[in-house]
Parts: C-alpha cells; structure tokens; sequence
C-alpha cells in the first residue's frame, strides 16, 4: 500500500473470522475466513490519502453508478468519512454475529456535489464462513429524488484463468466492451481477456457461485438490487491503472450487486434497503 490505511473497524470471531471496515467510504478492506484466507481483494497499490478512492475490497457506489450522470464516477459515497456506532456480538459458537453500521449524512461536502438531503448506512455483519453487507438509505430532504447504488465487491482469486462463475446462464446482460445486448449462454464463465456485463433480472432466489480449484465462494443479494455487474480488467487496462498492479486483474474478479438500470425513487421519508450476501 502506497500510504498507512485510514482509522478502521475490526471485527473478529473467536473461531478466526475476521473483517476490516475503514470510515473512509464506509469501505470494507478485508474479509478473512476462519481458515485463514483472505477473501476481498485489495490492491497493495491503493491509496489511502482520505481524499482518493480505495482501489479493492467493497467500495459503495451512492448515488450514481459509473459515469451514468453528472457526479463524479461512482458518486460521492466512496470518497467521504462515514461515522461507526459500537460493533455489537450476539450469541455463541457457529451462532455467532459481530456487526457495526456506519452512517453518511448529508453536509456542506456532500450538497457541493449533490444538493438533496439524505442518510445512508452500511451495516457489516460477520457470522462463520459468511460476510453480509446492507446499504440503507433514506430520505430526508422535503422532495423526492433519485439515486443508483452498487456494493463494487473486489473479490480475490487466485488466478483469473481458473475461475469460472456459475449462476448467471440465461440470464439478460449487456456488455459494455461491445455495447451489446444478449442472454449469457454459460453454465459457466470463464475469464480470458477483458470482461465488463451488466446481467439483468437478478432476484433474490440467484445463487452465484465463483469456483476455483481452491473452493466456492457463493453470493446472493436482495431482490432491491435487481443487476449484478462482472467486471474484470483484463492486462491491457490493468496496465493502465495506476492503484492497481500490471498484473492485479489475475488476483481479483468483481462481482457487484447493483441497482443501476432503474433508478430508485424515494419520497420524503422513505427508505431503501440492498444487501449482498457472501458464503465461503
């Protein structure tokens, strides 16, 4: 890492689980299972100057995805420090939790970029085998308005070339490499270049399973987050990138739970809720 982390949140199990939650961005760094392995990836090029955002781990994207609309890529959400409450236990052995939620406000920062008023909470639940993130957000402005959402998950492989993602045949997509529409013929993705898709129609039934010689890891989300974006860089873009190794897309697959083709329309007072969920 070119700079120290940020101030973090730890979570730990007693059986060895353990995660990392920085305030900047409200963005979970680290996800270890019980067995030692590290299951985000995180660039060892990312900056950590609480201005830039964090290359890896599970940055927030609120309330605009990508370049769709005038915010900055992404938003504002990712690149702003969020408040922690008190991380809270509950029960024992395999029926143990440990959880914090942090919290953005609306402020004189966020209305530079965005004058609506609002809050947003990212809840991090840690259980055995098992990471669950939930973004809430809610209106707090005397008007409605809309937003896009995505929990940009980095998840760390351990060569691209072996993975394959199970879970999305059938599926509608469109494919941002070739500004193509089509239905995901796979049972099974393999990566072998550049790979950047939108697949469409994702409900909360969807089990996407990540497979690799070493193990499975499986993702679900809520049926809030009706797209689910697969994205790796490939060499030539990776090269490109200055927060991410020439070779760091062999070590990381994303595969995001988004709300990004229909934006979400809130009135005043009203809440939305998005979780993804991943099993080792």
């Amino acid at each position: 890492m070119k700079n120290s982390p940020t101030a973090c949140v730890e979570l730990s199990l007693p059986g060895g689980d353990r995660a990392r939650i920085a305030l900047f961005g409200g963005h979970v760094l680290s996800w270890q299972t019980a067995d030692g392995v590290e299951r985000l990836y995180l660039s060892p090029d990312a900056l950590f100057d609480n201005a830039s955002p964090i290359r890896g781990g599970v940055p927030i994207c609120f309330p605009q995805f990508n370049t769709r609309g005038p915010l900055p890529k992404h938003g504002i959400a990712r690149v702003l420090p969020w408040q922690a409450e008190t991380p809270t236990q509950a029960g024992a052995g395999e029926s143990q939790t440990n959880s914090v939620r942090l919290r953005l406000r609306d402020s004189d920062a966020t209305r530079r970029w965005w004058p609506q008023a609002f809050e947003a909470m990212l809840t991090v639940t840690l259980a055995p085998g098992r990471l669950t993130l939930a973004l809430d957000v809610r209106n707090t402005d005397s008007a409605p308005w809309r937003f896009t959402a995505a929990l940009h998950s980095y998840l760390r492989v351990a060569d691209i070339v072996q993975v394959r993602l199970a879970g999305l045949q059938n599926q509608p997509y469109w494919d941002a490499l070739t500004d193509q529409e089509a239905s995901e013929g796979a049972a099974e993705i393999a990566f072998n270049g550049p790979f950047d898709r939108v697949y469409r129609g994702i409900t909360e039934s969807a089990r996407l399973e990540v497979r690799e010689p070493r193990g499975t890891l499986t993702l679900t989300q809520s049926a809030s987050l009706t797209e689910a974006v697969v994205w790796n860089p490939g060499a030539a873009l990776s090269a490109t990138l200055p927060d991410l190794p020439d070779d760091g897309y062999r070590s990381m697959l994303c595969v995001e739970a988004a709300k990004i083709d229909a934006p979400v329309l809130l009135a005043p007072g009203q809440r939305w809720q998005g979780w993804q969920q991943f099993r080792a």
